[in-house]
């Protein structure tokens, strides 16, 4: 099977994995908590390892630091104006209110989900083997994701399938960052590259940062997050000797 493939089945999977899981069965926090730090090893380890020094290969530091700032700003800017549940705790934000925001908190995911589409198509530039590989650890960590998005839908209205098929459908924009990125940012010139590159570092940090390690660390309350954090960072090294 050709590569691409591959990489956006793998991509599509962890919505679709989460979203059926939330409907069928209740996950322990622990569990939830070991995947997103493990995921968040492997998110900055590609970061900082692959996608910030070929950036600076690419352009120049001066344009890397500016595509993480920009990658930042982006993360930043979704999380404050976009309702959604922070799938450590499978706890809605402060100031909302679950029956009234479900349907709304589906939505934000679905729009989290297109710049890590790209981010996965974007790791091709490095090597296609960095592309499966955050391809992998954003899988991961949208599988929480969608048992956080399905499984209150589904407590409200008690329609299994259509809380499945909505919470699953957060893929296809996924799937859209990654085609777009993958076959139209090809001919592009290297300091936009290297802009575009940053930036995906900087979108993987602050997810990593803001979204998993703080809050899933903190609710395991075991020190077996950390030793999956550093699981992620070393299958990432162990993968770049390959």
């Amino acid at each position: 099977m050709d590569t691409i493939y591959i990489i956006v089945i793998i991509s599509v999977l962890g919505p679709i994995i989460g979203s059926a899981i939330g409907v069928l069965k209740k996950t322990s926090t622990l569990y939830i908590c070991n995947m997103l730090c493990f995921a968040a090893g492997v998110m900055l380890s590609i970061s900082f390892l692959e996608l910030v020094p070929e950036s600076i290969k690419m352009s120049s530091i001066w344009i890397c630091a500016l595509g993480i700032i920009i990658g930042t700003a982006v993360m930043y800017t979704l999380d404050k104006t976009i309702p959604h549940i922070h799938p450590e705790l499978c706890m809605p934000e402060q100031g909302t209110r679950l029956q009234r925001t479900a349907i709304y908190l589906i939505l934000g995911i679905f729009l989290h989900n297109f710049p890590e589409g790209m981010a996965i198509a974007i790791g091709g530039v490095a090597d296609e083997k960095v592309s499966i590989t955050i391809a992998l650890a954003i899988a991961i960590h949208n599988i929480p994701e969608g048992i956080c998005t399905s499984s209150p839908y589904f407590n409200l209205t008690g329609k299994r399938l259509q809380a499945f098929l909505y919470s699953a459908s957060t893929a296809v924009p996924l799937l859209i960052g990654f085609l777009l990125a993958r076959f139209f940012l090809t001919d592009i010139s290297p300091n936009v590259l290297g802009v575009i590159t940053g930036a995906t570092a900087g979108l993987m940090i602050y997810i990593a940062a803001d979204e998993l390690i703080p809050a899933s660390c903190q609710e395991a309350q075991s020190h077996s997050t950390i030793f999956s954090l550093m699981a992620g960072v070393l299958f990432v090294i162990l993968l770049m000797g390959i």
